[in-house]
């Protein structure tokens, strides 16, 4: 089983890829789209999006970081995708799945799901620009509005080359509300002959089983799950519908957030950006920890990087003493 950490715009940047795949349970991820118009992009470009190509295409922990790229331009998209391999991308995605309005006003994304013919003619183009040992995948959701296309577009990118597919499981007009229709990924599934993975909806153990059970899908890409409850990968793995990280442990990953300035938006950072991003995560993570809720009540009326940090050790130090008055009890039980 292979799990992998999604692209998702503000969300799964390069400081969420660095703390998530710290935890050792995702096989590889990958970045948010970089955006090819009518030029190949300077070095600078893909080392903001991707910092890890300075690392191997690794990310700290030595997880893989796929470059994604999304535009219309066949040769465009070529080149780009030939210069990220030249800075070290171990493997090029592309993005036939984004539904913001601006992207598809401007062809890309999800909209090109209605024109089968260019998705086959833009994955060809990058498998054809890279290296045959370098692997090409796309991502792509069920449809644009309807679902007319689906096993067009799967074919047109299986026949282009790709060596896998990951399908989210609605269409763009379908957006994130639930449920993700996981039943729907089974006829891709079944049709093509490289591996599908899904994606869509897993938010804990319980959802990924069933949706392997209903894409018959072995491989998950997960997420706002993952951002959410860290733990979800170890959860999945270890077939646990119980939470496998204290809250100690998703401090220490907090304040490893609030240590990572450079890694979120590049050197130039401002302190009050990383608050609003950390703020963000913390606020998510206040919908699954009770803890995490508390804190959120503290946290979000700070405006100073320094105030956060000063209060999160402060809650390690707590959180560690309870930890230790309960090894203690048990010890004595």
């Amino acid at each position: 089983m292979k799990l992998v950490l999604a692209p998702m715009e503000g969300l799964t940047d390069p400081l969420m890829r660095d703390l998530l795949s710290a935890t050792g349970a995702f096989d590889w991820c990958v970045t948010e789209f970089i955006r090819i118009t009518d030029s190949v992009l300077p070095k600078n470009t893909f080392y903001l999006a991707c910092p890890e190509l300075e690392n191997g295409g690794k990310t700290a922990a030595g997880t893989p970081v796929h470059v994604q790229l999304l535009g219309n331009n066949p040769d465009m998209l070529a080149a780009n995708a030939a210069r990220a391999v030249e800075l070290g991308a171990p493997a090029i995605d592309m993005n036939f799945g984004c539904p913001a309005k601006t992207v598809n006003r401007h062809r890309g994304g999800s909209v090109l799901l209605d024109e089968p013919e260019t998705i086959y003619e833009l994955v060809k183009a990058v498998r054809e620009a890279v290296p045959a040992a370098v692997p090409v995948s796309a991502k792509m959701r069920l449809g644009y509005m309807d679902r007319n296309f689906t096993l067009e577009n799967a074919h047109a990118i299986e026949d282009a080359g790709a060596a896998w597919l990951t399908v989210h499981a609605r269409t763009k007009a379908e957006g994130y509300k639930p449920p993700a229709f996981w039943d729907q990924v089974r006829p891709i599934r079944e049709a093509l002959k490289i591996n599908v993975i899904a994606n869509g909806e897993i938010w804990n153990n319980a959802d990924a089983k069933q949706c392997q059970a209903e894409s018959a899908c072995e491989d998950l890409m997960i997420g706002r799950g993952a951002v959410t409850t860290p733990d979800i990968t170890h959860c999945i793995r270890q077939d646990s519908d119980n939470a496998l990280f204290s809250w100690l442990d998703l401090l220490q990953m907090q304040l490893r957030f609030l240590d990572g300035r450079t890694l979120l938006y590049g050197p130039h950072t401002t302190e009050s950006r990383l608050l609003g991003r950390y703020k963000q995560w913390l606020a998510m993570m206040s919908t699954h920890y009770p803890e995490a809720k508390a804190l959120w009540q503290q946290i979000k009326v700070i405006r100073i990087l320094g105030d956060a940090r000063a209060l999160l050790l402060e809650e390690v130090t707590k959180a560690s003493s309870l930890q230790m008055d309960r090894a203690d009890a048990t010890k004595l039980n």
